[in-house]
């Protein structure tokens, strides 16, 4: 049986997208080849990274905006450096959300000053920051977008005449925004997007260039741009099989058509938290994420009942994050409302037993 997956990343993937990376594994579109024996220099494979780097701008409505779309590895972890190298000349403000943000600022400090313009750490990052100034002698402006493990997300872009940056790993594709608000935006694939392995960045050209440090050949984004995503043998199969999801949601409707069903997934939970009394929700209901909702039961003596209810409905990834406790479901992009479903009935099922 096919589990309900909420794992918080790698993330679930659409079934047909699945269905034709493993037929593509054993051979690529009858080209006599598997995908992952094939040159990244042949046609079929720059044929598939151009693909995906475009589906990529045409799905954030960025496409011929002045935007470069790069596929990478490293993850996230390696773009909180990479974006202080290309940018930070001296001082970069940082709004701090969690885990990530903290990450993110402290490889920044090597390159230069760092403002933490606001914070939500003083209630264990709970909510978002509201109504902070943004310094204008800043090189920049970083914030994430959507918190895994505190299941917080951003609602309100800042208006600011510095330049914006975002990490938006787990919750990139799944809403309609103003994406050209932001001048560099980066997202590990991992979840919301495709496997393990590469990480997508969307950068405005005209942002770079501009720090006087000698910035290494693997860390410049003017290299990479220069060399069309490949400077270096790319990840090519976690770059297929982002470009078949990017297919997939395009297919869909676009962020348009997705965000309408993210918001029925998370609306059919929220309600069952918030009106089962054996459980809490963990963030501020104002600033709760549409892709990863974090709650607690009120009597921790019903956990094992919990944890073997959910296990046997053919539920998976559900445990919280040690920094929080409890519970999070992560209801990304492919994640059926079904399968959110079958969650609210099993915590539903709790209440009736308790």
């Amino acid at each position: 049986m096919k589990k309900h997956n909420f794992s918080p990343g790698p993330c679930v993937l659409p079934q047909e997208v699945m269905k034709k990376a493993a037929e593509a594994v054993v051979e690529l579109d009858g080209i006599g080849l598997s995908l992952i024996e094939i040159s990244h220099r042949s046609s079929e494979f720059i044929a598939i990274m151009e693909k995906a780097r475009t589906l990529a701008l045409q799905l954030l409505g960025l496409e011929g905006k002045g935007y470069q779309a790069l596929f990478l590895q490293g993850g996230a972890s390696l773009e909180f450096l990479m974006v202080a190298y290309n940018l930070l000349e001296k001082k970069a403000g940082y709004v701090n959300t969690g885990t990530w943000s903290e990450k993110a600022i402290k490889e920044a400090k090597l390159f230069g000053e760092i403002v933490e313009v606001a914070s939500s750490k003083d209630t264990n990052f709970n909510y978002i920051p509201k109504g902070y100034e943004v310094p204008e002698d800043i090189d920049y402006l970083h914030m994430t977008s959507n918190n895994t493990i505190f299941g917080t997300q951003i609602k309100s872009i800042p208006t600011t005449r510095v330049p914006m940056v975002c990490d938006m790993s787990s919750d990139i594709f799944s809403r309609q925004i103003d994406y050209s608000l932001f001048d560099l935006i980066y997202a590990g694939a991992q979840k919301n997007m495709g496997p393990a392995g590469t990480t997508l960045v969307i950068v405005k050209e005209d942002i770079l260039g501009k720090v006087s440090r000698k910035i290494p050949s693997m860390l410049d984004y003017q290299v990479h741009i220069g060399k069309d995503s490949m400077y270096n043998t790319p990840p090519v199969f976690a770059v297929y099989v982002s470009m078949l999801t990017l297919q997939w949601l395009t297919d869909m409707g676009g962020i348009a058509a997705i965000e309408e069903v993210n918001e029925k997934k998370a609306n059919l939970l929220y309600s069952e938290i918030d009106l089962n009394p054996l459980f809490n929700g963990f963030a501020n209901k104002e600033d709760r994420s549409i892709m990863n909702a974090t709650f607690t039961l009120a009597d921790e003596r019903l956990k094992e009942t919990f944890d073997k209810m959910w296990k046997e409905a053919g539920i998976n990834g559900v445990s919280g994050h040690r920094s929080v406790g409890g519970y999070r479901a992560s209801m990304y992009n492919a994640l059926s409302l079904e399968s959110v479903g079958v969650l609210v009935d099993v915590m539903s099922d709790l209440e009736r037993k308790a």
